[in-house]
């Protein structure tokens, strides 16, 4: 326990996570160890009761500096500008509290699991991903802050360990995947699953926004831990991989492996399911952790959530890398 902060682990019903309560308001002061608390914690950080950060946004941006030298400012990430928080454009809305908002994900088909469970694995749980892994260097962390949650039991977010998961992989698997790539596709350029079985063709790439390889077995630059990076249908290339030299599509080998992979990493023994109350704050560690959102009545019910992503220190693979979706200009050829 430290004088600025008692933490507990793990987060309730999960192996991994920690519940850190500040002893101080933000405002008055930002405590020491939080990166820490966080790579202790296997990557996931509760931190309950700062309701105050939603009439001071620029606290969001105060504790999120904590965790490294850079913040997104979304007014230049190509993201429409409608969800873009309106005075601290580093703060990303979560919501259907604004015009042409993205909707929330559908309920799972079947809505339980056979034993009547809440269900998170892959395949009946969709939506699995860890963020902006369609860019080169993709992001370190993100911070997710509870401005206006829904009831509890729905809209909640469930993270599963890549950590836990890759330890557990029986070993021939872990020697399959050791040295593999999987193709991360940016979301709106057509390569996605759905674009692949419908037979679709994908329109043509800007440069910046060519679809990027990335380790599907990454070691942890502050843990030295391994754990597994892949994502499932909206954000792979299924097109020209999922996996870089196996067989491509949705039919195909590579298919059949990143189903496999994703079903044993998003295991219930691997996943964590986050109930929100307003005022939370949730950190999560986008090298070793998946995430994804469940439904909401939108019509129904308003929810606004703030998000920001932190960079700085994705590993040694990425050292000297120029960012991959910054748009540049096309030398001149004669």
């Amino acid at each position: 326990m430290s004088a600025e902060f008692e933490i507990a682990s793990p987060l309730p019903g999960a192996a991994f996570g920690a519940t850190l309560r500040l002893a101080k308001s933000i405002a008055e002061d930002l405590p020491g160890g939080l990166p820490e608390a966080l790579a202790d914690a296997g990557g996931l950080l509760l931190i309950p009761g700062l309701n105050q950060i939603a009439a001071e946004p620029e606290l969001l941006l105060r504790l999120s500096r904590l965790f490294g030298p850079e913040i997104e400012d979304y007014r230049y990430l190509l993201t429409s500008q409608h969800l873009v928080h309106e005075s601290v454009p580093e703060i990303f809305l979560v919501t259907n509290m604004v015009p042409n908002y993205r909707p929330p994900p559908l309920r799972p088909e079947p809505p339980l699991t056979v034993d009547g469970k809440f269900p998170v694995q892959y395949p009946q749980r969709k939506g699995w991903h860890t963020d902006q892994s369609y860019r080169r260097p993709p992001p370190d962390i993100s911070l997710f802050f509870a401005v206006n949650p829904v009831a509890r039991e729905r809209g909640q977010t469930l993270f599963a360990s890549g950590t836990l998961a890759y330890d557990a992989l029986p070993a021939a698997l872990k020697a399959k995947v050791e040295n593999l790539q999987g193709l991360h596709a940016q979301p709106g350029t057509g390569r996605g699953r759905g674009d692949a079985e419908a037979g679709k063709t994908p329109r043509a790439f800007a440069p910046h926004e060519r679809s990027q390889p990335q380790p599907v077995v990454r070691t942890h630059p502050v843990t030295g831990r391994k754990a597994l990076y892949l994502c499932e249908r909206g954000q792979m290339d299924w097109f020209d991989g999922p996996f870089v030299g196996l067989q491509p599509g949705p039919y195909g080998d590579g298919a059949k492996l990143l189903d496999e992979l994703m079903s044993h990493y998003t295991r219930p023994e691997f996943v964590y399911v986050h109930e929100w109350t307003q005022g939370d704050v949730l950190v999560w560690d986008n090298r070793c952790l998946v995430h994804t959102a469940t439904w909401y009545d939108a019509d129904k019910e308003q929810r606004m959530m703030w998000r920001t992503t932190v960079r700085g220190n994705p590993g040694a693979i990425y050292a000297g890398e120029e960012k991959s979706w910054i748009p540049r200009k096309e030398p001149v050829t004669a």
